[in-house]
């Protein structure tokens, strides 16, 4: 099932990252143990589905977990 901002945002909320700001999308951002701060964002067309390449990115570069741990797994501390 290929995953829609909805998702996204759902994961972001139920995973202890932070709305920093509300502008033409949702930013949001998340302070690991270590100091680190991940940050992404999500578009307000929360019923889009994202393209495969963008997931991917969102995936391994912002949010630094894999497919199955983003639907299954722990969240990153």
């Amino acid at each position: 099932m290929p995953p829609r901002f909805r998702d996204l945002k759902r994961y972001l909320e139920t995973h202890g990252w932070v709305l920093v700001r509300n502008t033409d999308h949702f930013y949001y951002q998340k302070v690991l143990a270590d100091g680190t701060v991940l940050r992404t964002r999500v578009s307000h067309a929360l019923h889009k589905e994202i393209p495969p390449g963008q997931w991917q990115a969102i995936l391994k570069y912002q949010l630094k977990v894999t497919e199955a741990e983003f639907w299954h797994g722990p969240a990153v501390d």
